[in-house]
């Protein structure tokens, strides 16, 4: 079959889902709307075009709701449908308490009652969908999914509509949508087409936005928390990614080890049969390719929010194509990843794809298919997800016996450090007390208005693992081999990052508590613009590196007036008229000098280039300061011929490793740099370059790691400490009249270290 008929194929399944299924005929199809069939071979549309398909099927369905929920980075609207048959949903709010008091236990005053409740209410699923804006069948799936349910009349459909409540997400990323629509439209037919944009889908944060859900510092972020996940408490929520073209069609769980320990294993064994029911489904459907156990791990908070409240995260991964232009598959390309080979039969990938066309309508039926199997599975076990969830709650509400009793969060410390990490831990729905006089507790005392966080509540899970250090176990390829890569980040242990002292205290609190306090919370939005007359130039290279766009965002909403510098920019030359200083975020050398070539326009090739880096010299030589972040450092050293060196540059990976771990790091408080820190801080550690200077008198050495290996990690994984043990983090070369002043690591990490920010913005000034 040629790739052309393959297409129409699926094209046609997408139309429906599945055949011979009757459809309400007084609901519009997405085709009457949109003006074609989602799926569609190289056809993509702008997120106004999709608000629009929502709002005409919230008015024309009763089965439909459209929501508002308000306004994305750019001021575009983030929506979401709740979709259930008409009779629950006349009466939607009574399901959303009866949701809220299953989620905590203490609210429920008789088995009677209980068992009223759980009669009563509906499996919540929550589908969120595009929050990496490349993946561009996301785009289009949930209008597949919400024709389904909007319109079909056969049994499942009625089953789905009749048990569950689905909040559905067409885009956790809006402005996203519109940015890569509009690239890959403009791009049609030309050489660039099926290439990513030259800048960030995410404004701040491109695709880190998958990692915002405990740190919450997008307002994407924080609408859906606030108004779907807090406000329902879903059972299940679906996320609807893609991953790369030549490894399996389709991920979904069981994940990998590890899971995070604070997980109730009702929830690790919930995504475990959920997952497997929908592979089975799909299999079955003749959807060759599906894999589980394999890639994906379930560690990291960042990505799991549910996971700490109750219920199960299915994260479905499905193959891409070329943004919406489709792809031949060779089989003798396709890859093996963690836990499987894609070219080989084994227990979690029974049905290998071997390989040829794929196609956006190959993605969309993938994704719309996955998700109305779970739909299917949420219906049918509806009393089996609520009783689960009624029992995860008691379990967090009586407290588990390995736990602590409470964290203790002394109340004379840095206010703004202080009132970020409780608004994150009060937005997570941790209750917070305060203590009504100084106590005494764990060989500590404390005073008056100290934080009391008792890990005995519904959502404890959350906060013990936000507040406790995490020891990542040491994974391994094979015995005494390289080691195992997380699939993101080993350490997330917020009082660290933020620069706040916690205690843990194993018995009970000897004092009156208040009831739970209610704390401003931290909006997360920035509170200054770009200044085209400041002194500050930060460099934002075409290839659109997530760093830079993290660095913009702690500027601005810490009020810090900076520049945008591009390569042309740095290739003219004149710097030192226009800035004090420039920074370079975390880039690697060769994305700095070289930037991008072909096939994207010759406006938008090339980086710094020689030109650019003599440049900056000269900037820095009239006195400048030039502030590299990083994997930055690392052609500083080799643009600026700086007496320093890599230590770690080249190490195989069985002798040094550090995949996203916080570091203890000693600094030399005599310096500028240092003005306001303690002798003792910590370096967000990601693989980073770690110096020995060469030349003491043109390099200062600012901040260092402990000589003695075991002091080197606070919280996550590294393998080798010994290798940086004693070496330079932070360090300042002199460079004629200026100077280059290079993080071995990244000072501003997510928005998170706040701990670290006093170091880049003394760097700065």
């Amino acid at each position: 079959m040629t790739s052309v008929a393959r297409c129409t194929l699926h094209v046609a399944r997408l139309a429906i889902i599945a055949s011979a299924l009757p459809l309400n005929a007084q609901v519009p199809a997405p085709e009457a709307i949109l003006g074609f069939t989602p799926g569609t071979e190289r056809r993509l549309v702008e997120w106004p075009a999709l608000v629009n398909y929502f709002q005409q099927l919230g008015a024309a369905s009763d089965r439909v709701q459209f929501r508002v929920l308000g306004q994305t980075t750019l001021g575009a609207p983030f929506v979401a449908v709740v979709i259930s048959s008409p009779a629950n949903m006349a009466r939607l709010e009574e399901l959303r308490a009866i949701n809220q008091r299953l989620a905590d236990p203490r609210t429920v005053t008789s088995s009677a009652e209980r068992e009223r409740l759980l009669r009563d209410g509906r499996t919540v699923v929550l589908i969120t969908s595009s929050i990496h804006s490349t993946e561009v069948g996301a785009h289009l799936a949930p209008v597949v999914i919400a024709d389904r349910l909007a319109r079909g009349n056969d049994a499942e459909t009625r089953r789905i509509l009749d048990e569950t409540v689905i909040l559905l997400v067409p885009s956790l990323n809006p402005d996203g949508v519109t940015i890569v629509s509009r690239w890959y439209n403009q791009t049609l037919g030309g050489p660039a087409e099926g290439t990513g944009p030259p800048e960030l889908y995410h404004r701040y944060v491109g695709h880190d936005n998958n990692r915002d859900w405990y740190a919450f510092t997008q307002v994407e972020t924080q609408l859906t928390i606030d108004s779907l996940h807090n406000a329902w408490r879903p059972h299940i929520v679906h996320d609807i990614h893609q991953q790369g073209a030549f490894g399996s069609r389709y991920f979904i769980p069981p994940y990998l080890d590890p899971v995070e320990p604070n997980v109730d294993p009702l929830i690790v064994a919930g995504f475990g049969t959920l997952g497997r029911h929908m592979a089975w489904t799909m299999t079955g459907q003749g959807k060759p390719g599906v894999v589980v156990d394999a890639t994906y791990d379930a560690w990291t908070p960042a990505r799991a929010y549910q996971h700490y409240h109750g219920g199960v995260r299915i994260l479905s991964e499905t193959a891409s194509a070329r943004l919406a232009t489709s792809i031949e598959v060779p089989a003798d390309r396709l890859s093996g990843g963690r836990g499987f080979d894609a070219g080989t039969t084994s227990v979690n990938f029974p049905d290998p794809w071997r390989g040829g066309s794929w196609t956006l309508a190959n993605i969309v039926d993938y994704m719309a298919s996955g998700a109305l199997a779970l739909l299917g599975h949420a219906a049918e076990h509806r009393a089996t997800w609520l009783h689960n969830f009624v029992t995860i709650g008691q379990r967090a509400v009586t407290g588990w016996e390995s736990w602590p009793y409470a964290f203790v969060i002394p109340a004379n410390q840095d206010r703004a450090r202080l009132g970020r990490m409780l608004g994150i831990l009060q937005r997570g729905g941790v209750e917070i007390r305060a203590a009504g006089a100084g106590f005494s507790a764990g060989g500590r005392t404390f005073p008056a208005g100290s934080w009391v966080i008792v890990l005995r509540q519904p959502y404890a899970a959350f906060a013990k693992a936000l507040l406790e250090v995490q020891e990542y176990p040491d994974l391994r390829q094979y015995p005494g081999g390289p080691p195992r890569p997380p699939y993101d980040v080993t350490a997330h242990t917020l009082p660290l990052l933020m620069g706040v002292e916690v205690v843990t205290v194993q018995d009970s609190i000897p004092v009156l508590l208040s009831a739970p306090a209610t704390l401003p919370m931290p909006s997360g939005v920035p509170s200054a613009r770009a200044a085209d007359r400041a002194r500050v130039g930060l460099y934002q290279s075409w290839t659109a590196p997530m760093d830079e766009g993290w660095t913009r965002w702690v500027f601005e909403t810490e009020g810090v007036a900076y520049a945008t510098v591009r390569d042309a920019d740095m290739r003219a030359g004149n710097l030192r008229r226009r800035f004090e200083t420039i920074v370079i975020p975390q880039m690697s050398a060769n994305a700095i000098t070289r930037g991008l070539g072909e096939p994207y326009p010759d406006s938008l090739r090339g980086g710094l280039g020689p030109d650019g880096a003599a440049q900056l010299r000269r900037f820095v030589e009239e006195g400048g300061t030039l502030v590299t972040l990083d994997d930055a450092s690392a052609w500083a050293i080799e643009a600026f011929e700086l007496p320093v060196r890599n230590v770690i540059a080249g190490l195989p990976s069985q002798e040094f490793y550090a995949p996203g771990s916080i570091f203890r790091m000693e600094l030399d408080t005599d310096h500028a740099l240092t003005r306001g820190m303690p002798a003792s801080t910590i370096a967000w550690f990601e693989n980073s370059p770690t110096f020995e200077v060469l030349d003491a008198d043109r390099v200062r050495i600012i901040g260092r790691y402990p000589t003695n290996p075991d002091d080197v990690l606070l919280s996550g994984w590294v393998l080798g400490p010994d290798k940086v043990a004693g070496r330079a983090a932070l360090v300042e070369a002199r460079v004629g009249r200026g100077r280059v002043i290079m993080f071995g690591f990244r000072p501003q990490y997510r928005g998170q270290t706040l701990a670290t920010y006093p170091l880049l913005f003394n760097a700065i000034r």
